[in-house]
């Protein structure tokens, strides 16, 4: 009974999504809301604060766990690493206030399909709906499922993406409220009430200047994304009404099951789907690709179930996006465009993309968590320090208020208030050196995590090869054989053939505006057959042909044509997972019609009939894909119908069968110019590149050789998994493609199949797998064990699905590798999204899909991104030590001085805060980026052992010059305690200074009380202490070999190099002005010499440990070979395994799934789709405990 009421208590949303999360049911209890009331009340609002925080204390605080189907307060928690959690409360709809009647009836559904969730949330009689909003969605209490759902009728709420403006004095308490500005700001008044006003006064100005432009920045960014929804909650529509004709109304008012009737251009304020007609959009807004698509309307209108079960990528070509640009319609028959809205607001793509803006995907990287643990480590010390100052002040019967305000103190030396400003600082610099090589950011947070990028994913098509296509000729068929070739370069006109006619008819190209627009290899195709476009007039259109259609005809450069004209009746669209597109056409004068295909040539023979495909098919495309060439295969078949009605009732199925093969048609797709010097350069790095492609495999293949992808001489092993059959199970076969190089002079690479096995010699990283989209798949369903073990040597995926492309950057990463992906195509979003750093090369200034966007279309943009991302990694590194180091060089110092009851003074502390620590934070990070990249990655953890072991050993040297100079000063035949026996002091001031003057003002010092500054230490201390800073800031600063060395730092360097030379003045001045100001005790010269050479002692020792030792990567690398440490990640380990194994790789064999002699490869996740929730949910309890300080 409890494990069931346990079970009750939770359950999940959205599973298996992006966005999931655990839901946790909890019932308000009065008396304890009461109670914490009282208790914020006594604690002054802190209790209030600490619930601000943290959401989930509020809801174990005030509330008790119940069932979901009766709590009134829903917890949710994220289910990825962070663990982040969220309060809801339960929102209960009346439905009986609906003016629509509703039958009470329990047996009578309240829609008409009884499996509705609706009709499963409404409770009855009482006809209410309980419902919770998460991140704008609305899910409703499913009462027979038991579990939230999401929904997008009844409970949808208007349609509308409304996007807040948020008020300045939300988002000024927002930033305010952030726990690290509430302890800056306890600091500063601490401080202020001290008198320490001039650098509380600097801080108070940078976080005022911090936060201003912060909420400056977030308010634009709202008023931005409020612009771009505003005029898509104020289109009027107009709808189909039944039994009432045509309305036209707000398209607030839009809900789904809407008949939407589309006129012309316009923006669509929905998602609906296309019942009748077709029309042309633009989807720049969701793809970045201002290509414009045409939509078809969806086949059988009775009945809606079967486009449901369809893919995402099949059901697009049918749906219209809200966001997009209607650019065309094309009505069929006299009827009007109409379409049946599917989702409004926030349900919609536009609704997904904005929500994806306004609640991105954490960032999961070490150096956020591990920058927190080392706060925290950092206040354990100051709260150590805090109760050492208690002891030593009680000890001396000091004060209780004076004992606690000096115990504060120290407890607020340890975290330095520069802290987010200097690390924001590191990240803005980047931006902007970014910024002036044409790569625009939308995510700055990610360039940091671009210096730990080791995987870099490309498309073929427009990234690693020339965008435009140039035609290089044709291969018609006739006669089930290949005829002789027609090459483009011989200027002669195609001559007419059912070929030319489908090279001129199968495409969706549009007319706008007298400009023929569309897809760039649809308009090469089509310009090569120097045909022209024109709208459908009066003489073509017969047979209740729209007048919107497309004519095509020959033009004054074309061949003599019998045909005087083609007109395209019916589309079916080009898609990525189909691989292909077709078109209805009718032909001038002729009384049928023709259908006209084109594709990839493997997709397209499936289609045509057998006896009409060439028997040296397969032989014959190989000839031309193992050259680079790009291959289209084109086909045709008459359809033997006259009436346009007819054509208009085909299903594509029906189209696309029984066809006769016309031929191939050849591309050349030539690698752009700098597609090699960098590929190159990134291989010198160790950063390993993949080519994930659309296009044929041993095309890819070939790009691949050709780019040095694959270098010379290693090995590539094709990949090829079969789904299972009736009694055979699913298999994978493994190939070894032989590399035969032509004679020289020709720059071409043959690729035969063969039964040769790899070298023993040659086993390791000198092999390459191949595969295509369609194996990934089976090995993804099938082989799931197998997978890691391909993807840590696979170089090629081609024939990949915008799904499949996004599915493997995520396995990528799943391996811990750092992933980057480039590309330019709509196929590309997907990934681009998924990857550590997606980067598009595109036009636009920021492409909504990716983090990053290259005004310069080519793939120099991956090592300047990776270049800044690694300077900006160190950068950030170098002033977190810094600043740690800064804070334990003060905290020392002040501590030994604790021990007298005394400290620095004022100005003491001012000139290390704010001459030296925040000019040099504010600096140290504008090093620019090493023009090389390294063989190797900087260091992604803080929590590193050369790292902790430079701080533990700086902190070390430091502790011991300072405990040795305040030990040793003590030993002087001149030293007194001042503030003890001020006489003593007067007596003998005399023998300290050489400056007459400056002795004849040291009078009147004898009422120094006990906590006052003027001490032999603190003189002693404090050039000890500055110099320590200014050497911890140099050494820190490393160049070579992640960036430019740091005299390239002009303004760092500078302020450097014056800041030592104040500090050697200060320290020699015999002034009596410097020494009042400074609070100071003249010293002999010869301490003071003493002093300095201290400070450079300990400068020598902190240099020559940070740079021989620390940052001896050699060193390093013999010390974790020695101890037997190696790299925890899980494609290193990975590759150590399989390069023990000599079974593999695996070549010239089959293995199936299920074949107990080579392992089971199924993956029981993929059977068994409930599964992977429930595992989720047993998981949850373990990374609890794992990630608690993440979760701070």
């Amino acid at each position: 009974m409890e494990e069931k009421s346990r079970k009750d208590h939770r359950a999940l949303l959205n599973p298996g999504e992006e966005n999931e999360l655990e839901v946790f049911g909890y019932e308000t209890q009065n008396l304890r809301r009461v109670l914490c009331l009282l208790i914020s009340v006594l604690t002054c609002g802190v209790l209030l604060l600490v619930f601000y925080w943290k959401p989930q204390w509020r809801v174990w605080a005030t509330c008790i766990p119940c069932p979901l189907q009766e709590a009134d307060t829903i917890l949710l928690r994220t289910t990825d690493e962070f663990q982040r959690y969220m309060r809801k409360k339960v929102i209960c709809l009346d439905l009986s206030t609906l003016k629509f009647p509703i039958s009470k009836n329990p047996e009578e559904p309240l829609l008409a399909d009884r499996h509705s969730i609706i009709n499963q949330a409404v409770l009855k009689p009482e006809l209410k709906l309980r419902y919770i909003q998460v991140q704008k969605i609305r899910y409703v209490w499913d009462n027979v499922e038991k579990r939230f759902q999401k929904v997008g009728r009844l409970v949808c709420g208007p349609n509308a993406i409304e996007v807040e403006i948020q008020p300045i004095w939300k988002l000024l308490v927002k930033q305010v409220l952030n726990p690290f500005y509430v302890f800056q700001a306890f600091t500063l008044t601490l401080w202020l009430s001290q008198g320490y006003i001039e650098y509380a006064t600097a801080i108070i100005i940078l976080s005022v200047i911090s936060i201003v432009l912060t909420v400056y920045d977030l308010r634009q960014q709202s008023v931005k994304l409020h612009k771009l929804v505003e005029d898509h909650n104020k289109v009027q529509v107009t709808i189909s009404v039944k039994g009432q004709g045509l309305q036209e109304l707000e398209s607030r008012l839009l809900v789904p099951g809407d008949i939407l009737i589309l006129s012309g251009k316009s923006s669509l304020p929905c998602d609906a789907v296309l019942i009748d007609g077709s029309c042309v959009v633009n989807e720049g807004m969701l793809t970045g690709e201002s290509i414009p698509v045409t939509k078809t309307p969806l086949p059988h209108t009775e009945n809606t179930t079967s486009w449901k079960s369809h893919s995402l990528e099949d059901y697009r070509k049918h749906v219209l996006f809200c966001g997009t640009e209607v650019i065309q319609v094309k009505p069929t028959g006299q009827g009007p465009v109409r379409a049946v809205v599917l989702q409004t607001g926030y349900n919609t793509a536009k609704g997904d993309l904005v929500r994806s803006i306004l609640y991105p995907r954490p960032l999961n990287f070490k150096l956020y968590s591990d920058a927190f643990k080392f706060i925290v480590c950092l206040a354990f010390l100051g709260v150590m320090g805090f109760f050492y100052a208690l002891g030593v002040y009680m000890y001396h019967g000091v004060s209780s208020r004076d004992t606690v305000t000096m115990a504060l103190l120290l407890l607020t030396v340890t975290v330095p208030p520069v802290l987010p400003a200097a690390l924001t600082t590191g990240i803005v610099y980047a931006q902007k050196r970014l910024k002036r090589k044409n790569i625009f950011c939308i995510s700055p947070q990610r360039i940091n995590m671009c210096g730990q990028i080791n995987l870099v994913c490309f498309d073929k098509t427009g990234t690693l090869t020339e965008d435009g296509l140039d035609l290089w000729g044709t291969v018609p068929a006739a006669d089930s054989c290949f005829q002789e070739v027609h090459s483009f370069s011989s200027g002669k006109a195609l001559p007419w053939s059912p070929l030319c006619a489908a090279m001129a008819s199968c495409h969706s190209l549009i007319l706008l505006n007298g400009t023929i627009q569309g897809d760039p290899l649809d308009l090469k195709m089509f310009e090569s057959t120097f045909w022209i476009m024109e709208d459908c007039n009066e003489d073509h259109c017969k047979f209740g042909i729209s007048a919107s259609n497309i004519i095509i005809k020959p033009g004054p450069k074309a061949s003599q044509s019998p045909v005087e004209a083609i007109t395209i009746v019916r589309q079916f669209p080009f898609s990525s997972s189909l691989q292909r597109m077709s078109v209805v056409a009718q032909l001038a004068g002729e009384d049928h019609f023709h259908v006209y295909m084109k594709g990839a040539p493997e997709m397209l023979a499936r289609f045509c009939s057998s006896e009409t495909v060439p028997k040296n098919f397969a032989q014959e495309l190989r000839n031309y894909t193992v050259q680079g060439f790009r291959v289209i295969a084109l086909a045709h078949k008459a359809l033997k119908m006259g009436k346009f009605s007819e054509v208009e009732s085909l299903t594509r199925e029906k189209v696309e069968s029984e066809l006769t093969f016309l031929g191939l048609l050849i591309m050349e797709n030539r690698l752009k110019k700098e597609t090699k010097p960098v590929l190159k350069e990134l291989s010198e790095a160790r950063i390993r590149t993949v080519m994930i492609t659309g296009d044929n495999l041993q095309t890819a293949i070939t790009v691949a050789r050709n780019s040095k992808m694959i270098p010379q001489g290693s090995q590539v092993i094709l990949v090829e998994a079969n789904e299972p059959e009736e009694s055979v199970p699913a298999s994978v076969t493994w190939q070894l493609v032989e590399n035969q190089e032509c004679e020289p002079g020709k720059n071409e690479t043959y690729i035969n199949i063969g039964n040769s096995s790899v070298p023993d010699g040659e086993r390791g990283s000198c092999y390459h797998f191949a595969m295509s989209g369609k194996s990934y798949q089976v090995i993804f369903q099938h082989f799931n064990s197998l997978l890691p073990k391909i993807l840590v040597n696979g170089t090629i995926f081609a024939r990949m699905s915008p799904g499949q492309k996004s599915s493997l950057i995520e396995e990528f990463q799943k391996l811990n590798y750092y992933v980057g992906m480039c590309g330019d195509g709509a196929n590309d979003c997907g990934a681009l999204k998924m990857a550590h750093a997606g980067i598009s090369l595109s036009e636009q200034e920021a492409s909504v899909a990716s983090p990053f966007t290259s005004k310069t279309a080519n793939i120099e943009c991956v090592p300047h991104l990776i270049k800044e991302g690694r300077a900006a990694l160190v950068s950030s590194f170098g002033v977190f030590k810094y600043l740690t180091m800064y804070g334990i060089i003060q905290f020392i110092g002040t501590s030994l001085l604790y021990w007298q009851l005394q400290l620095f003074g004022n100005y003491q502390y001012l000139m290390q805060d704010v001459a030296i620590t925040l000019m040099v934070c504010l600096t140290m990070s504008s090093t620019h980026a090493y023009p090389k990249l390294a063989p190797y990655r900087p260091a992604g953890q803080l929590l590193s052992p050369p790292l902790l072991l430079s701080v533990l050993l700086n902190t070390c040297f430091t502790c011991i010059v300072q405990v040795c100079a305040f030990l040793y000063v003590k030993q002087q035949p001149w030293y007194c305690e001042v503030y003890r026996y001020s006489e003593c002091f007067l007596d003998n001031h005399s023998n300290f200074s050489t400056n007459e003057s400056l002795e004849r003002n040291w009078t009147g010092s004898a009422t120094l009380i006990p906590g006052s500054v003027l001490s032999f230490e603190s003189t002693t201390l404090w050039p000890i202490t500055t110099i320590n800073c200014i050497t911890a800031a140099f050494i820190f600063s490393k160049g070579k070999p992640f960036r430019k060395p740091i005299y390239t730092n002009y303004i760092f360097s500078f302020l450097l190099v014056s800041a030592l030379g104040l500090t050697v003045f200060i320290l020699f001045s015999d002034f009596q002005d410097v020494y009042s100001g400074m609070e100071f005790i003249p010293t002999k010269t010869s301490w003071r010499v003493s002093v300095l050479v201290a400070a450079f002692t300990h400068f020598c020792v902190a240099f020559f440990a940070e740079d021989a030792i620390l940052q001896n990567r050699k060193l390093w690398l013999w010390i974790k070979k020695e101890l037997g440490i190696y790299s925890k990640s899980s494609y290193r380990n990975w590759q150590k395994k399989l390069a023990e194994d000599p079974t593999w790789p695996p070549t010239n064999r089959t293995d199936y799934s299920g074949d107990g002699k080579n392992g089971f490869y199924i993956n029981q996740g993929y059977e068994s789709s409930e599964q992977i929730p429930r595992e989720k949910l047993e998981l949850g309890g373990q990374t609890t405990e794992q990630h608690f300080w993440t979760r701070l």
